[in-house]
């Protein structure tokens, strides 16, 4: 696959209109994919080895009805006692105990009145984001500031991967296209670099006094270079090289770096390539930058 023209930013040029009009288009146009989908799945077939497709759509449920709290104050919090004392000590590698909570408290599991709130919800959470500039931030788990841009593509992100799930337990086709799987990096992974991960990602690699530059490449997105040194994650300048360089499908590194896809097919099938001087930085490197999986 061609790289996307354009070198990287120290610190990441800020999201175009274009790019917030795209992010809420895919927003829009993959919940409604989703829920239908959805109508047409078991809702007792496992979509993962903990969840059921019912599960799983509350699960996507619930973190529609947190964003559009983030975004508009008045509307009915989520029901769960001790929620906001909870968000700033959640990482990624325990907001697997945080979406239990959440699903503890939310037990509805009848799709279709799940599926309609969904739809209220992410409608909702549009016109709240209607004339709001992509790179205002809300706080966000583990004390990280995510920008507007970011929130949306992290739920367009959730309703590709949690479709994987759900098509695969109802032996449907589904897509992770490049270009929506690629706003993921975009502008949520690399728009809480920007605007501060709090405890986001903490844990991981050990901090180390060597700094570790990897580059991501797809022909969506403009290339990104993150720079890993001292255990903390920021981008690195233009002119320094890179010691990996990863040229990928975005749809294909989203499902893996969530788990649904293992490493060694993503490279195999080459829709991930490693290269650069110094390749094997690499796992050091992703043992920080991570997500749950």
């Amino acid at each position: 696959m061609p790289p996307a023209v354009g070198e990287p930013e120290v610190a990441m040029a800020a999201v175009s209109e274009e790019r917030w009009r795209a992010a809420r288009t895919a927003l829009a146009d993959w919940t409604d994919r989703f829920v239908d989908l959805v109508r047409d799945a078991p809702p007792a077939a496992m979509a993962t080895a903990h969840w059921s497709v019912a599960d799983t759509v509350a699960h996507v449920y619930s973190l529609a009805w947190y964003y559009v709290c983030l975004v508009d104050p008045e509307h009915p919090p989520l029901p769960v006692p001790g929620l906001s004392a909870r968000l700033p000590d959640t990482t990624v590698d325990t907001v697997a105990d945080f979406n239990d909570v959440l699903l503890r408290h939310l037990t509805e599991r009848e799709p279709q009145p799940l599926l309609d709130r969904l739809q209220a919800d992410v409608k909702q959470f549009l016109a709240s984001c209607e004339g709001r500039r992509p790179d205002e931030t809300v706080p966000w788990l583990g004390g990280a500031r995510v920008p507007l841009a970011g929130l949306c593509a992290h739920l367009v992100n959730e309703l590709l991967i949690h479709g994987h799930d759900v098509a695969r337990a109802a032996g449907r086709p589904w897509t992770v296209p490049g270009p929506d799987a690629a706003l993921f990096l975009e502008l949520f992974m690399a728009g809480v670099v920007r605007h501060g991960y709090g405890r986001l990602i903490d844990g991981g690699a050990p901090p180390s006094e060597r700094r570790i530059v990897v580059e991501f490449r797809s022909a969506y997105a403009p290339p990104v270079r993150f720079l890993l040194h001292r255990g903390r994650v920021s981008f690195a300048d233009p002119g320094v090289r890179p010691d990996a360089r990863i040229d990928h499908d975005p749809g294909t590194l989203n499902l893996m770096m969530f788990g649904r896809v293992s490493r060694a097919r993503a490279v195999l099938t080459g829709k991930v390539r490693i290269s650069g001087r110094r390749p094997w930085l690499l796992p050091a490197f992703l043992r920080k930058f991570r997500t749950p999986s």
